[in-house]
């Protein structure tokens, strides 16, 4: 099992591929990628230890805040990717990374690097 866990919280398969692939290409083959589309899969995928997550802010059954706010309470980074307005984000969730749709993946890998910190990615690619 990896030791490297990113959820990718997303409702749209062709997006979360991208997503997947951004990250993949960053971390290699020892990264768990954990997708899900809803906001059920999402709380229960919270349990498992996360070296950060990607969130879509809407997704087949709610918003995501709840999920945003019980990461920021254990300290798991995470960034929403959204074509939401960052103003529709609450207060306590504005300073958030937020990546706005359509993003580049190299945003999505720059978030990914800095999250899950360099001494991890050493640890990954040797």
């Amino acid at each position: 099992m990896a030791d490297i866990r990113v959820l990718i919280v997303e409702d749209d398969p062709f997006i979360a591929m991208d997503i997947e692939s951004a990250v993949a290409e960053q971390l290699g083959d020892s990264v768990e990628l954990i997708v899900v589309e809803s906001v059920a899969e999402a709380r229960r995928m919270t349990a498992k230890q996360l070296a950060c997550a990607l969130l879509d802010i809407d997704v087949v059954d709610g918003k995501t805040f709840d999920i945003a706010s019980a990461l920021q309470e254990t300290g798991t980074p995470f960034a929403f990717v959204s074509g939401s307005a960052p103003h529709e984000v609450p207060a306590t969730l504005r300073d958030v990374r937020f990546l706005r749709k359509p993003f580049s993946t190299r945003e999505i890998a720059a978030f990914v690097k800095s999250a899950v910190g360099a001494r991890a990615l050493k640890a990954v690619r040797a």
